[in-house]
């Protein structure tokens, strides 16, 4: 597909395709109008077809998908994959058809789940094309129309209206009060007032403001620009190729997996090895000893780890949807579990992306609001105002309606809201005091409107008020101020003293605030229409309004949970520094006040950015490319990390990040598909119930995998040490497939719905180099795996001894080790906590499971025909009491181990170690060391 690009000299396209030098946002209106071979009337139909075949249609690069077969493949790439296809070949080869089933189902779930996976990936540059409106208002030869906005060329003039969505990157050739809300790229909470002068050259997007760029909203004023890039070349194209080009990383969980199974094929095949060859040196017949390191080979291969895997993931995903946080890959169920940095963006994650008015300042008196959404209270001290007592406050709240073109309205008890979230703030906190808007505005109708520019810093309405003009005007305090020459006090007019008005700016200022100031004059003669304003002059000061984006209610505590949990929450934002410190600190991100703008960032280089990321909590102003390198910086330096945002500029973060968590309601599609996880309420205050089920889930894998591993390696030991002391063989290949059929088929899947422990959140993230099994639990693996072997071992010798009978001293010995594994199963609950602390009952699964596995086997005893093919056969109940006496010792052991690593532990600094400190040993802290 043809991407777009931008033109150059006399509406030549240059060699490069690259924007000229200076940059467009740097050259004035006639340069860029002499470039682009264009101006006021636009470009001829002729012309117009020139360029579109030069340049191609407007719209992103869309690469094709990638073949199914292609995408089915990779999903038989990891080390497991390929020894439970060995182990599938093997045990067709041994005619154990239903255990080469249940592998093959194993393999076609995990095919399934990634191919599924891969697919919704490849969403995230599609969804970026719905940006691209499908029409534009151009002149073209003279004239107005409306096009398909993949017809636009670079040279077009497109025209801009409240409500319009921007089509491509323009160069602005006029404006009138023009302001469009950026947030989408630069993830600035107010819209961006724009002007003509050029702006600098390095200036970064959020401040160019000779520019309008496409995805953006005209939410005031109009405009008109060429356009100097089409598709690809422009920013959110720019933003689409850093998607593309940035490959998913695996995660934790997936690298920990991929290293655990090259441990078990290693230790897997050695065994089996050692085991053929140490039978046939010993004299066993070598077909015997051939299919027994088989079996024994499929038996200690834990084929239905996937399954565990999968299931376990699969009810952590259910358990997120239920606290608001909707997974996309099964993998990063786990990650938030071990992540280490959240990398958080400002505006409609931690606040609401809304404007509120939090403090005022009137007749030398400051107020607070108390309250949220409408439901404000403006509080002198700690008492709510009565308007009536407060005549300046409420001529202050007044001016703030009159010079104002938001509207506010209730339907159906719904509050609709339009226009500048600035000025929409006003019209709420006057309409929660009292003030009823519609009636005020409808009292004073508008005359004239003198909008916003930011080379004014003020914006003016004239209203009608009986026979008299009322002027009303809102801006910027230390502009406002040099057009008033009085104050309202309240009992009347006094010379104002700027310095006091400073002051308490200043002091809303240092709040984070951004302070507007009211004042009024009553002309002196009525004005006639179309008459020239001038600039005001000799204006009655009336107070201040501070306003902000609060922060969503919960955030700081979510915040404070996360850092008790050892993860780090650091602001990644593109509003300014000033503000983005003060709801930083304000939520307790950080209690310092470095912040790095995006400018700096730029400066810095790679190891100067990784020196600093320790003791810096707050980025602002910063671009998507900027976001994308603090990821990468954070992860050199051994960070897990997770993003969060909703804007297409986070969009290339999301996807390079441990876990990219994107927000359901405000977030764009594209933020959504380049995400692992979104929260449908875009609560901050979601993720840290997400961290909990993420390591709670964790753990149930860590357990089954425990619990598989520690059976496995039982059974290895056991068979092998048969062969070395040249006993009979300890159990047929049958019977070793039957007890890793039944036993561990069982009880493992069973463990994966396992309840969550106490204090979850009290451990410090998991370190990356940890494997799935900690040191602590691979000591267990060794005291299990021995005890569980030498009991089998104990119990066969006894029985052949006994009985003189090979088939019965073998059944014994089967049984044993299913005993051993059903006291087992109950071990592996938790890593640290005593089997005596939890209900039996507290996981119903499992204990079905356990009664079922016994049941099964009891019954396969006495049934002929698994009697035939298992060759068993049943035994007395003296030997029953036996077996459950010698498998009883596995409970014994674990308890002993769990206890002596709860011991080498030290509790926190004033806390006993008690079992609410358990969740930090084992499992926790001291799994790490």
């Amino acid at each position: 597909m043809t991407t777009g690009s931008t033109i150059g000299d006399s509406g030549r396209p240059p060699e490069n395709e690259t924007e000229p030098s200076p940059p467009w946002h740097a050259l004035d209106v006639a340069t860029v109008e002499r470039e682009l071979t264009t101006g006021i009337h636009g470009l001829d139909s002729d012309e117009v077809e020139r360029r579109r075949a030069r340049f191609g249609p407007n719209a992103l690069e869309e690469e094709p998908p990638t073949p199914l077969i292609v995408v089915l493949l990779r999903q038989f790439t990891s080390p497991l994959i390929y020894l439970l296809l060995v182990a599938t070949v093997v045990t067709l080869a041994l005619s154990e058809y239903v255990d080469a089933a249940v592998i093959a189902t194993v393999l076609v779930l995990n095919a399934v789940i990634g191919l599924t996976q891969e697919r919704h990936a490849e969403g995230a540059v599609r969804a970026l094309m719905s940006l691209i409106v499908p029409k534009a208002r151009v002149v073209r030869g003279h004239h107005e129309q409306e096009i398909d906005s993949r017809q636009l060329v670079p040279g077009d003039m497109v025209l801009l209206e409240p409500g319009s969505r921007v089509p491509a990157d323009l160069r602005l050739t006029h404006t009138s009060g023009l302001q469009i809300d950026e947030s989408l790229l630069t993830g600035e909470s107010t819209p961006v007032s724009k002007r003509l002068d050029p702006a600098p050259e390095d200036a970064p997007l959020s401040d160019r403001t000779s520019m309008a760029f496409t995805g953006s909203v005209v939410t005031a004023g109009r405009g008109r620009g060429a356009v100097v890039a089409i598709g690809q070349s422009t920013e959110l194209g720019a933003i689409a190729g850093m998607i593309r080009d940035e490959g998913n990383e695996p995660t934790p969980l997936q690298r920990r997996m991929a290293e655990f199974a090259k441990v078990v094929g290693i230790a897997v095949g050695i065994g089996s090895v050692v085991a053929f060859a140490s039978g046939v040196a010993l004299g066993a017949p070598t077909g015997e000893m051939f299919l027994t390191a088989v079996a024994l080979a499929v038996a200690a291969i834990p084929e239905g780890l996937p399954v565990v895997f999968t299931i376990t993931l699969a009810l952590g995903v259910r358990r997120m949807a239920r606290r608001n946080a909707i997974i996309r890959r099964l993998p990063a169920v786990e990650t938030l579990g071990s992540t280490t940095v959240i990398g958080s963006d400002k505006t409609g994650t931690l606040t609401q992306n809304r404007m509120q008015v939090q403090a005022l300042w009137a007749g030398g008196q400051t107020y607070r609001v108390v309250g949220d959404e409408d439901r404000f209270i403006v509080t002198a001290g700690d008492r709510p105002v009565d308007l009536d007592q407060h005549p300046t406050l409420r001529t202050t709240l007044l001016a703030g309606v009159l010079a104002n073109e938001a509207s506010v309205y209730l339907s159906d008890d719904t509050i609709i809201t339009t226009g500048d979230p600035t000025e929409v703030g006003l019209l709420l906190i006057a309409w929660a005091s009292g003030i009823e808007t519609e009636d005020e505005r409808e009292q004073f109708p508008s005359f004239a409107e003198i909008p916003f520019e930011p080379e004014l810093r003020y914006s003016a309405s004239v209203r009608r008020h009986g026979e008299d003009h009322v002027l009303f005007v809102k801006g910027a305090p230390e502009q406002v101020t040099r057009m008033c020459t009085h104050i309202d006090t309240g009992d009347g007019h006094e010379p104002l003293d700027p310095e006091a008005v400073h002051l308490a700016a200043g002091a809303m200022a240092q709040q984070g605030l951004r302070v507007l100031a009211m004042a009024s004059k009553r002309l002196a003669s009525r004005l006639d229409d179309g008459e020239d304003l001038g600039d005001p002059e000799g204006l009655v000061f009336l107070g201040l309004q501070g306003m902000h984006d609060p922060p969503r209610p919960g955030v700081r505590e979510a915040i404070a949970r996360c850092q008790e949990a050892g993860m780090r929450v650091i602001m990644i934002t593109g509003d300014h520094a000033a503000t983005a410190l003060a709801i930083a600190t304000d939520l307790g991100i950080t209690d310092n006040e470095a912040v790095i703008a995006g400018t700096e960032l730029d400066e810095l280089s790679d190891e100067d950015l990784r020196a600093i990321l320790p003791t810096t909590s707050v980025f602002a102003r910063i671009a998507p490319e900027g976001k994308l390198r603090i990821v990468r910086a954070l992860q050199d330096l051994d960070e897990v990390v997770a993003v969060t945002g909703d804007g297409v500029n986070d969009a290339p973060a999301l996807k390079a990040a441990a876990i990219g968590i994107a927000m359901g309601r405000s977030g764009t599609d594209v933020a959504r598909e380049a995400s692992d996880m979104v929260l449908t309420d875009d609560d901050f205050v979601s993720i840290t119930a997400a961290v909990e089920e993420g390591r709670i889930t964790f753990d149930n894998l860590r357990n089954a995998t425990f619990f598989l591993i520690s059976t496995g390696a039982a059974t290895i030991l056991a068979i092998v040490a048969g062969v070395w002391l040249q006993w009979p063989l300890l159990m047929l290949p049958a019977q070793l497939l039957w007890l890793n059929l039944v036993t561990n088929g069982l009880q493992d899947v069973a463990l994966a719905f396992e309840p969550g422990e106490r204090d979850v959140l009290a451990r410090s993230p998991r370190p990356q180099r940890e494997g799935i099994l900690s040191k602590v639990l691979w000591e267990r693996v060794a005291v299990v795996g021995v005890l569980m072997a030498v009991g089998a071992l104990i119990m066969f010798r006894w029985t052949l001894d006994r009985t003189d009978s090979l088939p019965q001293a073998q059944t014994v010995a089967l049984t044993t080790m299913v005993v051993f594994m059903a006291f087992h199963a109950g071990n592996s609950r938790s890593a640290h906590r005593s089997l005596l602390s939890i209900s039996p009952i507290s996981n119903p699964f499992l204990f079905i499971a356990t009664i079922a596995a016994l049941g099964v086997h009891i019954a396969a005893l006495y049934l002929p025909p698994t009697q035939f093919v298992l060759r068993v056969e049943p035994f007395d109940l003296d030997i029953w009491w036996r077996i459950v006496a010698t498998a009883a010792t596995v409970l014994v052991a674990v308890e002993g181990h769990k206890r002596l690593r709860r011991s080498r532990t030290t509790p926190e600094a004033g806390r006993p170690a008690t079992e609410r400190d358990a969740p930090r040993d084992p499992a926790g802290a001291a799994d790490h060391r």
